[in-house]
């Protein structure tokens, strides 16, 4: 970045990508307000998430006492405050959200290479919420998450787990595919490409709010937790994000690739977790694991 602040460079996108979704919230900061040379790394961390936006609107505020110019931005964990909405109502805000703002989304360079956008599908109420990377040649041809060789295999997970497609809601941390457009191969979307996405995809949660947060693969686990750790370490382990617990484990399609009975168990253990914080019995298998 030339010596530019990283810190600076990452408030900057994010302010365009939510003054680009016209949310007067966004707070009017100048950089000059933000200290970060004096600022800890584990401080500069924490102020990277765009706030939630309380659905429905809350109620007049209290006169506040002075904050320091660091606490500008929320902190990336803090839980959503906004109430959990009836079915008809999360329906609704979703139809719009997709209609209204991801449909016709030109915040990045994907936008003109897309052939349409993958917004995700599944039940407003499901009690978890599958998250992937992006979409790929498959998904950008139907406008479906995980429809192609990975999404058989996530359909396969989820079938194991005694739970159908349409009981869990799926999509991923960008909306668009992003692919080499000289040779048509997948590539994970770049940091400028995130950013500008995500604020769909934490007000889809927002929305939904599920009990748990299933992260497929390192790329969506890294966006969530914030952490450079290895899948190996991270997989099967307990987190939260906004107040959610969040069970990372293995991409579909690294079980495809790596399709060992170890890779398998795993995946099957991490899921057995995830039964059983949502209150429902593990089903009964034999043979090798899926």
């Amino acid at each position: 970045m030339n010596g530019a602040d990283p810190l600076k460079h990452r408030l900057t996108l994010w302010l365009k990508s939510e003054q680009a979704m016209g949310l007067p919230s966004v707070p009017r900061v100048t950089f000059s307000e933000i200290p970060t040379e004096n600022m800890s790394k584990s401080r500069q961390r924490d102020i990277v998430a765009p706030p939630s936006r309380s659905i429905p609107a809350a109620p007049e505020p209290k006169p506040a006492a002075a904050v320091s110019t660091s606490a500008v931005l929320p902190l990336l964990d803090a839980p959503f405050d906004s109430p959990i909405l009836p079915r008809e109502e999360k329906i609704r805000l979703l139809h719009e959200l997709d209609l209204n703002s991801v449909k016709g989304c030109i915040k990045c360079g994907l936008s003109k290479t897309r052939t349409q956008t993958v917004f995700g599908e599944g039940d407003p109420d499901a009690p978890i919420c599958f998250i992937g990377e992006g979409p790929g040649k498959d998904e950008d041809a139907s406008g479906r998450p995980f429809v192609g060789r990975a999404g058989q295999k996530l359909n396969d997970m989820i079938g194991a787990m005694g739970l159908k497609r349409e009981d869990v809601f799926i999509c991923n941390i960008v909306k668009c595919r992003a692919y080499l457009t000289d040779i048509g191969k997948d590539r994970p979307p770049s940091e400028e490409e995130t950013l500008a996405c995500t604020p769909y995809l934490v007000r889809q949660v927002e929305i939904i709010r599920p009990k748990v947060i299933v992260t497929l693969g390192l790329p969506s686990t890294r966006y969530l937790l914030k952490s450079k750790e290895s899948m190996t370490r991270m997989r099967g382990n307990w987190y939260a994000w906004r107040g959610i617990k969040v069970m990372p484990t293995w991409h579909p399609a690294y079980v495809l690739r790596n399709y060992t009975e170890q890779t398998r168990r795993e995946v099957w253990d991490d899921l057995k977790k995830v039964l059983l914080e949502i209150g429902r019995p593990i089903p009964q298998r034999s043979g090798k694991q899926e």
